[in-house]
């Protein structure tokens, strides 16, 4: 087969790619940042001569130190073509961490689109690549010869958990795409003339999935900009949008008519309150809700947003079972393993070369460590993770659910639940509390802001609040504020950092 990009290129060549927004008071769409998927194939192509000028060869290791661009795009797609191993790394990392983890996984180039003068983490190892976006003079020939790709090797690298520790390198092959991408559009509807922000970053599986989704589907991918989202939304005329449930209260309590006319709304990365979807259903916004991670390339199951909480069946080319409460998944979507430090046997395949690590058991099923059970019509309801839960007096404890509880209250912008030892009861529940007269980012990318300290008042408020929803073992025995400090350069909050900061704070 020949990449995705370039047979989009070949059925319909004129269809717009890829549109680049303004940085104006209005997010107006420029004729000459259009760039249809004829003119991107050229792109991605005079690239990959380029990049094999520079030594770029198969099995080479790139890491794209960048927030999503064009340059961004080519890049991904060249690595189709070259056989080789894309690595996007979020430049909101320190310096340091960006060159640890190049050295980590033996990178043999780096891009960044930082100045060159300002920005070097090469220890003599890596070479800084040239990227500069070029068409040849004469009209790009969409017949011309494609290199023919293996699409089960391993195309890209995507970092999870590094908010909370060593970063894992969970890698994909195409096919991983392909299947995601092919099992996504039998439930939500994407067509050549549509129009999907990226307003998720490319270091996150869920921008991935964009980017191929709508090559896949010959849709239009809108470069996100630095205005507000409900304004690129709206300017722009954005069909289809994926956002976190932050993103979404934001625009839901200030401009919720920015919504009015997309057609699909993806949320996902974390519990979806009641209030928000009543808020969707009073709008009458078509949303999913789904539950997915970077090891299964994205969605794993989806749902339109309902009143029962649940998150759907899962999509083709995914299969899932509960095992003693557990959620197991295997399928096309799976990906190939967690990059290590390298295998060096010369007798491992190709494809699996830069994959050190056994994921799955017998048969092929991966363990995704959160807690599930199916409701009477085989939906999935998501309790949490295994790793979060805790035991107290004899009772399961599930932080999310009194998580969900908390940030149902009007005064609760986030909260997290953790365990605190107790001399009875071995293990209480006590809770951190971001109060809204400190907003958190919608990017979720600033530092977590001070929180002013929970008076009497608040604390007895949201007991009364939480005390009606859940069981009384559950609710919280002590409340902490928010602490100052504490970064984050992905979608999740990093709730083990948060927990052990507050911890730090108390007395032994």
């Amino acid at each position: 087969m020949i990449s995705p990009l370039h047979q989009t290129a070949l059925d319909m060549p004129e269809t717009i790619a890829i549109q680049q927004t303004d940085n104006g008071d209005k997010a107006s769409i420029k004729h000459s940042d259009a760039v249809s998927y004829l003119k991107l194939s050229a792109l991605v192509t005079n690239l990959v001569t380029s990049l094999k000028k520079q030594g770029v060869s198969h099995n080479s290791r790139l890491a794209c130190i960048s927030l999503n661009n064009l340059e961004m795009i080519c890049l991904y797609w060249a690595c189709v073509d070259l056989g080789a191993i894309f690595l996007p790394i979020s430049p909101k990392f320190p310096v340091s961490q960006q060159a640890q983890l190049c050295q980590r996984f033996k990178i043999d180039f780096y891009w960044s689109e930082a100045q060159q003068s300002d920005f070097n983490i090469s220890d003599g190892t890596q070479q800084r690549l040239k990227i500069d976006l070029q068409l040849e003079r004469k009209h790009p020939d969409p017949i011309q010869s494609k290199p023919s790709i293996d699409s089960k090797k391993p195309l890209n690298i995507i970092l999870t958990s590094g908010s909370s520790g060593t970063p894992k390198g969970v890698v994909h092959c195409l096919s991983n795409h392909i299947a995601s991408a092919q099992g996504s559009a039998e439930n939500i509807s994407l067509k050549s003339g549509d129009t999907w922000l990226l307003s998720l970053p490319l270091f996150h599986i869920g921008g991935l999935a964009i980017i191929n989704r709508c090559t896949l589907a010959g849709a239009c991918v809108v470069l996100s900009n630095n205005q507000p989202l409900w304004q690129q939304i709206s300017d722009n005329e954005i069909s289809h949008v994926s956002l976190v449930a932050a993103q979404l209260s934001k625009i839901l309590a200030q401009h919720p008519q920015a919504l009015d006319q997309v057609k699909a709304l993806l949320l996902g990365g974390g519990a979806i309150e009641a209030k928000l979807v009543s808020a969707l259903a009073d709008r009458h916004i078509n949303a999913y809700c789904s539950y997915g991670m970077s090891e299964m390339s994205s969605q794993i199951t989806t749902a339109l947003i309902n009143p029962q909480g649940h998150l759907g069946k899962p999509l083709s080319h995914r299969q899932m079972e509960i095992r003693d409460g557990t959620i197991w998944v295997k399928g096309d979507c799976l990906f190939l393993g967690y990059l290590t430090d390298a295998v060096t046997d010369n007798t491992v395949p190709s494809h699996q070369q830069c994959i050190a690590e056994k994921v799955t058991d017998e048969q092929g099923w991966f363990n995704t460590q959160d807690l599930g059970e199916l409701d009477d019509s085989d939906n999935l309801r998501l309790l949490g993770r295994a790793d979060n839960m805790f035991i107290c007096g004899g009772e399961n404890i599930h932080p999310e659910e009194i998580e969900a509880a908390l940030k149902a209250h009007p005064l609760i912008e986030n909260a997290l639940v953790f365990a605190e030892e107790d001399k009875t009861f071995s293990l209480l529940p006590a809770a951190i509390i971001q109060l809204k007269n400190s907003e958190l980012s919608s990017q979720q990318t600033a530092t977590v802001p001070v929180e002013a300290q929970l008076s009497t008042a608040q604390v007895n408020s949201i007991e009364q609040f939480i005390i009606e929803r859940i069981a009384r073992f559950k609710r919280p025995r002590h409340y902490y504020s928010w602490p100052t400090g504490i970064k984050t350069t992905s979608l999740k909050i990093p709730r083990k950092a948060i927990i052990a900061a507050v911890k730090q704070r108390l007395p032994l």
